[in-house]
């Protein structure tokens, strides 16, 4: 009981940092911007498995396309293509989705090598995870449903794909990885000495206690 009590304040916690976060992204081009919101995430995947990871994956997603309508931040990308006319649905589905299944990965990531490897190290590799795949699918959804549109034509310009999204999130890309591999790593190890973050070798130690 005590310990699910830990796991809701938590989630909570989270779920209210990764709204403040949402104010604080870094503009780097005229359409995307540097953002942390992959942290609380990454953080609750390591806390709470694949369910704390979609649970965060989900508000981020849903954050990502209220951006668009300029609530709790704001999106110029997002908000560019809604005055273009696309679908907001499509828009819904290329924001929600690939935060949704980035969180339920980084919980089931973590979950498999958190017992091979030191906490800090593990953690790490969480937060590095994701913000390499939101990147990843983020772009994958947003090419994928809207590469058609002259909005995306115009920023394209005709290079290939990969030379398109290599270009465009080369430096916010770089430093959402090592951000998040950081203060993941820093925020993991400092929940777990609050016990907020509990390991088999917890469980283990405890019972023969």
């Amino acid at each position: 009981m005590k310990n699910n009590t830990r796991k809701l304040v938590l989630l909570s916690l989270l779920i209210a940092i990764q709204c403040v976060i949402g104010y604080l992204s870094i503009p780097i081009t005229s359409d995307l911007s540097i953002t942390f919101n992959m942290i609380p995430m990454a953080v609750a995947a390591i806390a709470m498995g694949p369910s704390g990871g979609l649970v965060l994956g989900c508000t981020f997603g849903l954050i990502s396309f209220l951006q668009c309508y300029s609530i709790l931040g704001a999106s110029l990308q997002g908000i560019a293509l809604l005055e273009l006319g696309v679908s907001p649905v499509l828009l819904f589905l290329q924001r929600f989705l690939p935060r949704a299944l980035d969180g339920l990965l980084l919980g089931l990531i973590f979950n498999a090598i958190k017992n091979k490897l030191r906490l800090p190290v593990s953690s790490g590799i969480t937060g590095f995870l994701a913000a390499f795949l939101n990147t990843l699918f983020f772009m994958s959804a947003l090419l994928l449903l809207f590469s058609h549109t002259s909005y995306m034509q115009e920023k394209i310009a005709g290079r290939a794909y990969i030379v398109y999204v290599v270009t465009s999130v080369g430096v916010q890309g770089l430093i959402e990885l090592a951000v998040s591999t950081l203060a993941t790593s820093a925020i993991a190890t400092a929940l777990h000495k609050a016990g907020f973050i509990r390991l088999e070798k917890d469980k283990n130690r405890e019972k023969n206690t």
